[in-house]
């Protein structure tokens, strides 16, 4: 039987009894209906998988102790921030959730003219948390370790105006460079999606203006998630560990 990977959030010693979180619990316990004695691996964001046993289960809530941590060496030597226009639906979910798996590093939800989605006060914050999970979810599915960080969302025009020292591009079918004509990132890349009807003339003018480089992945126009996905398979595979 595979041994159940589960994110925690907070510092794991080991050899000391700490409780599993609400999250952790539900679904270790209540939906795989382990016990204790039972094995499972743990992971907070430090880079290290935690070899633990369940100890002890009460009612509504459970304990466990970590025996041994190793390094997870499951991450991407290029570092990647996604810089995503919020989408509608499900679409924003399935993006964070393969882009953790391909390896990003950082995610910044945007809202752009175009953007079809209005979030603000407690429906965004309740959004930036179930998003949040999803990465989590997402890290425990694929094996990472290191945990992406979905920043606050922004405006287009507030996230192309930060200081950024590495490679940025954005994906424009129009454009006449295609990705291998960019030749360093060793400072990071930071790699901008617009949503579903794509960023106006201004937005594009401005996004160069900060030295976004548009960049071309074939003659057809993709939708807002196959293009993250696919940009990010491309980065992955020039500058990354995909081969």
């Amino acid at each position: 039987m595979r041994v159940p990977r589960i994110y925690h959030p907070a510092s794991i010693s080991l050899q000391n009894e700490i409780e599993l979180s609400p999250d952790a619990f539900q679904h270790l316990i209540k939906v795989l209906r382990l016990n204790v004695g039972d094995s499972i691996v743990l992971f907070n964001g430090d880079g290290q998988n935690y070899e633990a046993k369940i100890t002890s289960v009460q009612k509504k809530s459970a304990q466990f102790i970590a025996t041994n941590n190793q390094a997870n060496a499951s991450e991407s030597s290029v570092n990647v921030h996604l810089a995503q226009v919020v989408s509608r639906g499900d679409r924003m979910d399935f993006v964070l959730q393969k882009s953790v798996e391909l390896g990003v590093t950082e995610i910044t939800p945007l809202f752009s003219e175009r953007c079809g989605v209005k979030l603000s006060g407690d429906r965004l914050e309740k959004k930036q948390l179930q998003w949040q999970k999803i990465v989590h979810s997402a890290c425990e599915q694929c094996g990472r370790s290191v945990v992406p960080q979905v920043r606050p969302a922004q405006q287009l025009t507030e996230f192309i105006e930060s200081s950024f020292e590495g490679l940025r591009l954005t994906l424009d079918p129009t454009a006449t460079q295609p990705l291998s004509s960019f030749q360093q990132a060793d400072k990071g890349i930071q790699l901008l999606i617009g949503p579903e009807g794509g960023f106006t003339d201004t937005e594009v003018s401005a996004a160069e203006q900060q030295g976004f480089n548009p960049m071309r992945l074939g003659p057809r126009v993709l939708r807002t998630e196959t293009a993250a996905l696919s940009a990010l398979t491309a980065v992955q595979y020039q500058f990354g560990d995909l081969s």
